[in-house]
């Protein structure tokens, strides 16, 4: 081997060890590489995949047999992974799939005709609205009656308690007559007996 084919051999072995080196550093140490997923996505207010679960225990695991429960609502989210935090994308306080504000590199992606797997079906949220409707107004005016029944009540409390201060103070008003006819009384008979006496 001459001289040339060593310095060939040479130079390809840095730049090898050193695209090694580098791509080390990006995606084990800098974690600067985009990752893809599917996240929850809300079907009253996004536009979401829709997937049922498949019958095939191979497919989609087990199925529960209820509807609601085997019908999935998703989106896709792209994030950098240096911004996600180290938590259990299952816990409910973990933010690993939800893009902060103004936050480069992430970007959610909903569903639509060009991109809807073979299978999945996309939701209107309209129509999901209008066939679901949201049970919070009912909620609300029970809460609402139930706070109108307190505020009668606690005033109810308040007039019977100012009832009962005016009479117990028209008692106590009534109260010195009689006191000052036992003095007035009392009087009387001590006179009386000193009168007696002499």
């Amino acid at each position: 081997m001459d001289k040339k084919s060593k310095i060939f051999f040479l130079v390809l072995g840095l730049l090898i060890l050193g695209s090694v080196a580098v791509s080390y550093y990006r995606y084990m140490v800098k974690r600067d590489y985009i990752i893809q997923a599917q996240s929850d996505c809300n079907p009253y207010t996004e536009k979401c995949f829709v997937h049922e679960c498949d019958p095939d225990p191979d497919v989609d695991g087990e199925c529960t047999g209820d509807p609601v429960e085997d019908t999935w609502y998703t989106k896709n989210v792209s994030r950098i992974a240096y911004n996600i935090p180290h938590c259990d994308p299952s816990d409910e306080n973990c933010m690993a799939l939800v893009c902060g504000e103004n936050e480069q590199s992430c970007s959610y992606e909903f569903c639509d005709e060009m991109n809807v797997p073979e299978g999945d079906t996309c939701n209107d949220p309209v129509v999901y609205t209008l066939e679901n409707p949201i049970e919070e107004d009912a909620t609300m005016e029970e809460e609402g009656i139930e706070a109108e029944s307190d505020e009668e009540g606690i005033t109810d409390e308040t007039e019977g308690t100012a009832t009962d201060s005016v009479e117990s103070g028209t008692s106590e008003e009534e109260m010195p007559p009689q006191a000052v006819t036992n003095t007035g009384n009392a009087g009387v008979s001590t006179i009386g007996a000193n009168q007696a006496r002499q």
